[in-house]
């Protein structure tokens, strides 16, 4: 009998069992997928020759994550490739925004947008890397982060912290307004932003594209040498390495609870594995509680409050192998790994309008990834292994195009979605359809088949949006990996602090673990979760 059983072989599921395993536990990993990885891995399906990352591709969390850092994967045969540029933000005029690891770089790309926005650019930064360390202690350590929440919160009482929250908390349309006189510094921005679910007009879009703006400035957005996976085998190989096990091929369907207590699974086989200490489960919030937990062994509050749980925005991705690289009009995109492509920051709001309308947008935003551009291991000398992966409605009402995509996503509808995506591009990169050596189409229901946590294409846990996040991620009154349950542990991206490859969830919930084991009984929140259930308001 293993001392704990996680659920799920995803990033965070592996950095759980890397730290209970480094503790002395003996772990048993279960995966429903014939390989782990959750979203990180790779395959070769695409082209002879051409590797293609399945899911994400770019890591800037990865980087920054003293999480991950404390795995020293490196040891474990991870490495990382950069592109020349972080990231392009071309328009059809030929002009184009360039985030680079050099601020100069960066400063100079957006003073030819305004004269003084590169300024303007180097304040942000100065912001950002006067009060980095604990922001990003802040970000990767439990809710509420005491410590580190302590020390930022002295440091900021002296130093305009009133101000810079107001900043972080803005829409990132206003931010940008407020900091740039031209569009180049916007829209790294909000392009940034709408990394995850957050338009230019939401509130805190501000802050989180400052984040992933700053977060590429310094650690760039790096990708694993020889494909996304080679992050998944590193984890794999240090867990082996450490007595971990791990099971590929098997669906835990339950997680078996006895007197509240978790004391193991059982797999869709019919097969109980006991855990003697503890459950990790790096699974969605709505696929744990009412799914592997049962409804009664739950608050009726916590089941009332996931009715009003919210997916982020579904995924549409198209993956390619290109006969050569991508003709750029503007040549500064043909040097960046990330390239996103919307014609102006009003664009970008226009999409997002189109998504909230429950309409397939016409004009797609879209991030696209220059695979072998940077990392030359992806694909044959003189070619390019590319994608490009956009939004659309959970809830699909009508579609802002010509075509009349409904949502059923059957080969008729993903093949015109695809075809929309690309002309997106050929809108930055006239020619690039005629280099299309082969293609592959992932429409929403592909991503949850292929992952069961990313439910209808969503691949952040659930939205980024305020009201989803700190205390109320996933429900109010959480915001730690504890669940209602005793010995049970949420591990995934739907716990803090949110989506985004960096192992925080699962070394939280792993934390968790052993410091309930030390304590032993009920943890604060699981007395506070438990207490909803009688009241209907948080302890």
């Amino acid at each position: 009998m293993p001392d704990a059983v996680v659920v799920g072989a995803g990033p965070n599921g592996l950095v759980a069992a890397n730290l209970l395993a480094d503790a002395g536990w003996s772990v048993e990993v279960l995966e429903e997928q014939p390989e782990p990885g959750g979203a990180v891995r790779h395959d070769r399906e695409v082209a002879p020759g051409f590797v293609n990352d399945l899911f994400s591709s770019f890591y800037p969390l990865a980087a920054a994550s003293p999480v991950l850092a404390g795995l020293r994967l490196r040891d474990h045969g991870l490495r990382w490739a950069h592109a020349p540029h972080v990231l392009a933000h071309p328009l059809t005029d030929g002009t184009c925004a360039v985030l680079d690891r050099d601020p100069g770089t960066t400063a100079a790309s957006l003073d030819a947008f305004a004269p003084g926005d590169g300024a303007a650019w180097d304040r942000l930064h100065a912001v950002w890397e006067r009060y980095r360390a604990d922001i990003l202690d802040a970000l990767f350590t439990p809710f509420p982060p005491l410590r580190a929440g302590a020390r930022l919160a002295l440091r900021l009482r002296g130093g305009g912290g009133l101000r810079l929250a107001r900043t972080l908390v803005l829409p990132v349309r206003r931010m940008g307004e407020e900091e740039f006189g031209g569009e180049g510094g916007r829209l790294l921005l909000a392009g940034n932003a709408l990394h995850a679910d957050l338009a230019p007009e939401a509130a805190g879009s501000g802050g989180f594209g400052w984040l992933m703006s700053m977060l590429g400035q310094t650690y760039g957005f790096p990708a694993p040498v020889g494909g996304s996976g080679a992050l998944t085998a590193a984890l794999v190989h240090r867990l082996r390495a450490h007595g971990g096990t791990l099971r590929c091929g098997q669906r835990v369907d339950r997680v078996v609870v006895r007197a509240g207590r978790a004391v193991g699974v059982r797999t869709a086989g019919g097969e109980t594995v006991a855990a003697r200490r503890a459950v990790l489960a790096d699974v969605s919030a709505p696929a744990l509680y009412g799914g592997l937990v049962p409804p009664e062994d739950l608050p009726d509050q916590v089941l009332a409050d996931l009715r009003r749980f919210e997916w982020d925005f579904a995924t549409f991705k198209v993956d390619w192998a290109l006969d050569g690289p991508v003709p750029w009009s503007c040549a500064e995109a043909a040097g960046a790994g990330t390239v996103h492509l919307a014609d102006g920051l009003d664009e970008l709001t226009r999409f997002a309008a189109q998504i909230a309308m429950r309409q397939v947008p016409d004009r797609p935003f879209s991030l696209l990834g220059q695979m072998t551009t940077t990392d030359p291991t992806r694909s044959p000398g003189g070619t390019e292994s590319a994608w490009a992966y956009t939004h659309v409605p959970h809830d699909i009402r009508g579609d802002a195009g010509e075509e009349g995509i409904t949502g059923a996503w059957d080969a008729r509808e993903r093949e015109l979605m695809a075809d929309r995506v690309e002309r997106q591009v050929e809108r930055f990169a006239p020619g690039f359809r005629a280099l299309v050596r082969a293609r592959r189409v992932l429409a929403p229901p592909t991503f949850q088949a292929l992952n069961a946590n990313l439910a209808g294409g969503a691949i952040n846990g659930g939205t980024a949006a305020m009201h989803q996040q700190l205390v109320f991620r996933p429900v109010p009154g959480t915001g730690r990996p504890e669940t209602p349950v005793a010995g049970l542990y949420l591990a995934s991206a739907a716990a803090h602090p949110g989506g985004g490859v960096h192992g925080a969830p699962g070394a939280n919930a792993a934390r968790a673990a052993l410091r309930q084991r030390r304590w032993g009984g009920l943890t604060r929140v699981q007395h506070a979760l438990t207490r909803r259930d009688r009241t209907g308001d948080p302890a």
